[in-house]
């Protein structure tokens, strides 16, 4: 008797699985075609405009290509890179986080690994180091806030719920080095050190160069890579910790391989362009409205959408103004309204 409502029941909600699925396609394919033309678009914009002839002679002739070659390959090509990699990183980790921790606050710096990278930086800065060593210890500041936080997490996690915990003493690990990065600010010449300081905290693409692309390329993919493979098993984390077990999935080892992974993505980001806030936190939640929260195709769409929305975000930086505008400031006008909007828009404030 109890087989007759089950197959009822899985009858109705094939068709609405079926309709999901085809939605979620159709996104996917829309936010890949918007990819490709904020990428090409990206190449035409700017205070030196390129037409496609020429940019498109200065990809294949860069020797004879002058300025305009220059223009293209030196600052405009890696400049547009940064803002895909670093885009797709922070979005991605941004849901990865959502998802693992299953609280629809959490973003990719909940752990304290952008305070610890600013930090890092901000400590570079102050003892006049050179940018390679200055983005090293940014790099290495927060990978020690993260490492910091599962530290002091770990003996109090076997008393309770080890994701609350280490969602607050990340918290209180941030907080921290904010405080010092506060210190670091107050103790610097404020003729010369205090304004770069501030100026790299509140994020910015305007001196990445080609080197800084080829060190961010490999620890993005290698961020990125772990989290797309086990995106299917964030679906059965989200039922809760004891029935995931209960479905053979190892959730200690999922749960360090997302922080692990997203840990490399927002710290090499902040190494490479500062503080970039609220993509982490605003484009899950978009990509979450377009396709659903399967993570199955959440992530992809994440990835997409967040590389596309801090390149567009990128352009303006630099060409609205006289004088660029920090990324940082564009992305918090940006994101904390929508962010707004998005939480009225939902009944329970959860999209």
């Amino acid at each position: 008797m109890a087989a007759v409502p089950l197959q009822a029941k899985l009858s109705q909600t094939a068709p609405e699985r079926s309709w999901r699925t085809d939605r979620s396609s159709l996104a996917l394919a829309a936010l890949g075609a918007a990819f490709v033309a904020s990428l090409f678009g990206s190449l035409l914009f700017g205070r030196y405009p390129l037409s496609p002839s020429v940019w498109w002679h200065a990809l294949t002739n860069s020797a004879s290509a002058g300025v305009p070659g220059v223009v293209l390959l030196q600052v405009r090509l890696p400049r547009i890179f940064a803002d895909l990699l670093i885009g797709a990183g922070l979005s991605v980790s941004g849901a990865a986080y959502q998802g693992l921790f299953r609280n629809p606050m959490v973003s990719p710096d909940i752990l304290g690994v952008s305070a610890g990278a600013g930090l890092g930086a901000a400590a570079g800065i102050l003892f006049g180091l050179d940018i390679v060593a200055i983005q090293f210890l940014s790099f290495g500041g927060g990978l020690l806030a993260v490492l910091l936080t599962c530290a002091l997490a770990a003996p109090v996690s076997r008393r309770g719920d080890p994701v609350l915990t280490l969602v607050l003493v990340g918290i209180l690990v941030g907080a921290v080095f904010m405080s010092l990065i506060s210190l670091v600010k107050y103790v610097a010449d404020t003729n010369t050190k205090l304004p770069a300081i501030t100026f790299w905290l509140m994020g910015s693409m305007a001196a990445v160069n080609p080197r800084d692309v080829r060190l961010l390329a490999p620890i993005a993919i290698a961020g990125l890579v772990p989290l797309l493979l086990v995106r299917w098993r964030l679906n059965v984390l989200s039922f809760g910790e004891e029935e995931a077990r209960a479905l053979g999935i190892h959730t200690g080892r999922l749960r360090w391989t997302v922080i692990l992974a997203s840990t490399l993505l927002t710290a090499s980001s902040v190494a490479v362009a500062g503080m970039v806030g609220w993509v982490g936190l605003v484009i899950p939640h978009l990509a979450r409205m377009l396709v659903g929260p399967n993570y199955k195709v959440l992530l992809p769409a994440s990835l997409l959408l967040g590389s596309s929305y801090l390149l567009l975000v990128d352009d303006v930086a630099r060409s609205v103004s006289a004088t660029e505008i920090p990324l940082g400031i564009l992305t918090a006008l940006v994101g904390a309204p929508f962010f707004l909007y998005l939480m009225t828009r939902s009944k329970r404030g959860w999209v």
